[in-house]
């Protein structure tokens, strides 16, 4: 085939627009935290996510839900509990992963959050929906090239690994009376707990692979929502199941710390309002990427999942370079972040090549 012919037939305005989205999706994903960075100092973890997880879980998904889609909760009724059990399930380990995301902001700090995180979310979420439901799949072309974009990822992931550790060490080293030296195993255990994180919150990606029939009946029937708003039900499903882990955890913190009343304060309000903010842009990022994932094929969620997810890296990193997370760090260590990145865009575009074998 020519190749003129080639790219006229797989690199579609719908593809395309899929793929714009998706990365859209990215950059809210990887700067939903950076809100965080203008709290008090003195903000304990749970006075503000504990806000920002109620938000997402429930405030936002029940406000925006039914003004985007029609009928979103009778879809739920319709469908009945054998429909809905996974998709509530996946929410619920989705809800332990973003427990654990927040606590790692304190171990590590943003950039390398995401890196972690979000290489994880790749792993679980990109593989798990073709392992559950297409593991035939993995053996033909566009399979093969997708598990090479999730190893070339993992090799991603590594380099940020072997950049935080030289970002820890440099500024131990490179500590003065204004720069706080980070412990070398509070490092480790962050990006551990970052990981985990990662791979829990990826079981969105597979939410959404068993919500076929919610999908079909949000399109049909009475409801007749185009195929992006369909996916509208879907997303509030999963994040409010999170609620119950996320709500209690904080519920339990805030009552063993007695921060309550620190809502009450001139600072809490503000506090409560950042929280706001960091749950308007991250719904919007799962929002983004349930849209653009319909627009991609058959494989639609594997690879916009990986490409939501690099590109969630990406930007979370430039935020961290841009709130001074690596003030004091060597230049190896912030050159070995910067190829870490550019290995990761590589994995974005070895998935597009994906895509692309998948429509030709």
């Amino acid at each position: 085939m020519p190749f003129k012919q080639f790219t006229g037939k797989v690199f579609t305005m719908e593809y395309l627009f899929g793929f714009v989205l998706v990365i859209l999706g990215g950059l809210c994903g990887g700067s939903f935290g950076l809100p965080a960075k203008f709290a008090p100092k003195d903000t304990a973890w749970e006075t503000l996510w504990g806000p920002f997880l109620l938000f997402v879980t429930i405030l936002v998904p029940v406000i925006g839900g039914p003004f985007l889609a029609n009928g979103c909760f009778e879809i739920y009724r319709e469908v009945g509990i054998c429909g809905l059990l996974i998709p509530i399930l996946c929410g619920f380990l989705w809800g332990i992963g973003s427990i654990l995301f927040g606590l790692c902001f304190v171990f590590i700090g943003l950039s390398l959050v995401y890196a972690f995180n979000c290489g994880g979310q790749i792993i679980c979420g990109t593989l798990g929906p073709i392992l559950i439901h297409q593991p035939g799949q993995l053996v033909t072309l566009p399979g093969i090239v997708i598990v090479s974009g999730v190893i070339v990822c993992i090799v991603g992931v590594s380099l940020s690994t072997r950049a935080g550790i030289l970002r820890t060490r440099s500024q131990n080293r490179n500590a003065d009376a204004n720069l706080v030296a980070p412990d070398l195993k509070r490092t480790m255990l962050g990006m551990f707990l970052a990981i985990l994180s990662g791979l829990l919150a990826g079981c969105i990606a597979i939410g959404f692979s068993f919500s076929g029939n919610m999908l079909e009946l949000a399109e049909g029937g009475t409801f007749k929502n185009e195929a992006w708003r369909a996916t509208i039900p879907v997303t509030m499903l999963i994040l409010m199941s999170g609620c119950v882990p996320c709500c209690l955890y904080c519920a339990y913190k805030l009552t063993v710390n007695k921060t309550w009343g620190r809502f009450a304060t001139p600072s809490g309000l503000w506090v409560i309002l950042i929280a706001l903010s960091m749950a308007v842009i991250h719904d919007s990022a799962v929002v983004l990427f349930g849209m653009g994932q319909t627009y991609l094929g058959t494989l639609g969620v594997s690879l916009g999942y990986a490409v939501f997810m690099s590109f969630g890296i990406i930007f979370g990193n430039i935020n961290g370079f841009l709130t001074g997370e690596w003030k004091g760090a060597s230049r190896q260590s912030i050159q070995m972040m910067l190829y870490a990145i550019f290995v990761l865009i590589l994995a974005s575009c070895v998935m597009g090549l994906a895509q692309a074998l998948q429509k030709s």
